[in-house]
């Protein structure tokens, strides 16, 4: 089961202002805002077969102007009822770590550059630690990148604390005191997923980023974890031009990349 139809998730959901509907087999989340119609109605990754007829009904008593699947898999049923593939900037693509193996055996399997940050990044004498202190967190996270670009609010790191409770770690490297980098890992059934992540100037040349990896995914095995799924890479189905750093960087660890169909929407469902 993914972690976007884990209870904890759909909580989650709830607490940042989404309505969420509980069907047999999956969850839908509705935007809605006041006094308008919902926005969007989605549901993502739910265990197949997909209930069309459900989301149909759902539509209905709600009137979104758009309606998005993100299946695990292809499904016949999707062009029938009236869906389109939609374009990138969603998951469509992802590598996951075998936790199962040994950790020697893991290591073994990531690529040359990958192993050497790791064994440099371990004389830097930095410390991974478990935060407690989310605004201490989110101040450093800003610091680190400015603002061109987007982080999470205290209000929704907050959520995501009080949805998932113990199977959230907040991780963040340190060194005198001082947070050079970031991870939040999120945990569902079997597998651990590296949901956000963030590296300061001075951690990227400690070579924090990896180090965080590394220790997550130790973390993460020691849970009882059996996948890392590192929550997106660069789809070429679908080219967002900025993922590919990212993914370069996920990739050195090696792993299984996993494919997904695509997004699928229905617009304008009610005039």
């Amino acid at each position: 089961m993914d972690l976007r139809q884990s209870k904890e998730f759909s909580q989650y959901m709830r607490f940042s202002g989404w309505q969420v509907e509980k069907m047999a087999n999956c969850f839908i989340y509705i935007r809605k805002l006041p006094l308008l119609p919902p926005l969007i109605m989605k549901a993502q990754y739910p265990n197949p077969p997909i209930p069309f007829e459900k989301i149909e009904k759902l539509a209905k008593k709600y009137k979104p102007l758009q309606i998005q699947i993100q299946p695990l898999k292809k499904e016949p049923g999707l062009e029938k009822h009236g869906y389109r593939l939609s374009g990138g900037g969603h998951v469509t693509k992802t590598l996951q770590i075998n936790l199962n193996q040994s950790e020697n055996k893991i290591f073994s399997q990531m690529k040359k550059d990958a192993r050497y940050n790791l064994r440099k990044s371990e004389k830097e004498k930095l410390q991974i630690i478990e935060i407690l202190d989310l605004e201490k967190l989110r101040q450093a996270w800003r610091k680190s990148v400015g603002w061109r670009r987007y982080i999470p609010s205290l209000k929704n790191l907050k959520n995501l604390k009080r949805a998932f409770t113990r199977k959230a770690l907040f991780l963040t490297a340190q060194s005198q005191g001082k947070i050079s980098g970031g991870t939040i890992l999120l945990t569902n059934n079997s597998r651990a997923y590296y949901y956000y992540a963030f590296t300061s100037k001075e951690g990227r040349k400690k070579l924090a980023q990896y180090l965080l990896v590394w220790e997550a995914m130790k973390l993460a095995k020691k849970r009882g974890c059996q996948i890392f799924d590192f929550e997106g890479i660069y789809d070429k189905r679908f080219p967002v031009k900025d993922w590919q750093g990212f993914s370069h960087f996920k990739k050195s660890f090696g792993g299984q990349e996993i494919e997904y169909p695509g997004v699928f929407i229905k617009t304008k469902l009610h005039r």
